[in-house]
């Protein structure tokens, strides 16, 4: 169980790899096109309203975060374009042994299935890599579409805490949902949840 950073891992035409300097102008293009399609689900700085840091201080935490080990933040790429992000953090180690997801993807790349697969490549590297235990995802109820990933990747229910992040200028309610290591067969190629997603919804992930 070794933590291996900058980290590449790869579906076909999917990847996820860290966030580079030169990505910088893509990024804020992207981020600035789907400013209120992800506004009502991107957690906020409850003193200063600020969604997300500039890039130049975001990519510098992200590489701070990842080299410890504490977080896996990646972009999200479809035959090479920069889509979306992923993030697992906090990830926590000894007794725990838990990472919480969170991920973000462009409108005009939504419904293709983008987000299931990085969400199932990440969690076989933090379980069959990382030997973490428990993953866990949390979800405001109204978010019809990240609750669809989460049904898919079948992560289970597990209640509701109230007020639990500031999202969109306000404390939210949040659901949670959850999957652990025994709840996944895992083969000695290091995929379970990969697997059982692609035997799935094979329309979701073709095999190149």
């Amino acid at each position: 169980m070794v933590h291996v950073w900058p980290l590449q891992l790869r579906d076909g035409e999917l990847a996820l790899r860290p966030l580079r300097r030169r990505d910088r102008a893509v990024f804020e293009r992207l981020r600035e096109r789907n400013a209120e399609w992800l506004r009502p689900w991107d957690a906020t700085d409850p003193e200063h309203g600020r969604a997300l840091p500039p890039f130049r201080i975001l990519r510098r935490a992200n590489e701070a975060q990842a080299r410890l080990g504490t977080h896996l933040p990646l972009v999200i790429t479809l035959h090479g374009e920069l889509v979306g992000q992923i993030t697992a953090g906090p990830i926590q180690y000894g007794a725990v042994r838990s990472a919480t997801l969170g991920y973000w993807i462009d409108r005009r790349a939504a419904g293709r299935g983008a987000v299931p697969r990085a969400a199932a490549l990440l969690i076989d590297h933090l379980f069959a890599e990382l030997g973490m235990h428990r993953i866990e995802v949390t979800v405001r109820p109204e978010n019809a579409a990240s609750l669809r990933v989460v049904q898919k990747l079948h992560l289970r229910p597990e209640g509701m805490r109230q007020a639990a992040i500031h999202v969109d200028g306000a404390w939210r309610d949040h659901l949670v949902f959850a999957l652990t290591a025994e709840e996944v067969a895992t083969g000695d190629d290091g995929k379970g949840v990969l697997r059982r997603l692609r035997r799935e919804f094979p329309g979701d992930t073709p095999t190149m």
